[in-house]
């Protein structure tokens, strides 16, 4: 009975390996995705300048922030643009992640607070839920954070 465990010892099941692999090209395409995703959407909010950053940036009302709306514009902004990319390039993940995740709420707290309702509100929730499972799971081993060795904290994945 020997043989590789998980392949001639339990025949049709998968082996571990087999299953590590699927997750971690899993996770690269939807790092992929949704990180091109967002960095088509916040580029040309990123080059909007001051005046985009600011209407922006008065989402942040929704937390009683009302003043330097273009900073926390330019800062949503920038999240999604360089956001995207690291997602793309698995690099600085879990940071980027938490960053993208609030700008999701605020996002979706702003849609709900303005009246627009759930339907509204539901693509930021939405978002915001996959930026959670991308803190908790990481983004597998394709990704330049691994490559990188300074870069090659567990957390940071």
């Amino acid at each position: 009975m020997g043989g590789k465990p998980g392949k001639a010892m339990y025949p049709g099941r998968i082996a571990m390996s087999d299953n590590r692999k699927a997750m971690d090209v899993a996770l690269l395409v939807l790092r992929i995705g949704i990180g091109l995703s967002f960095l088509v959407h916040g580029v040309p909010k990123l080059r909007g300048g001051p005046e985009t950053w600011g209407g922006l940036g008065g989402a942040m009302s929704v937390f009683g922030i009302n003043f330097v709306p273009a900073f926390w514009g330019f800062m949503a902004a920038f999240a999604e643009a360089v956001g995207g990319a690291a997602l793309i390039l698995g690099v600085l993940l879990r940071p980027f992640a938490c960053i993208m995740c609030f700008t999701m709420l605020v996002a979706a707290l702003m849609h709900l607070r303005v009246g627009q309702g759930f339907q509204a509100a539901s693509h930021a929730i939405e978002m915001g839920v996959v930026f959670v499972f991308l803190i908790l799971a990481g983004g597998g081993r394709y990704g330049l954070g691994g490559r990188v060795k300074f870069l090659r904290a567990k957390w940071w994945q």
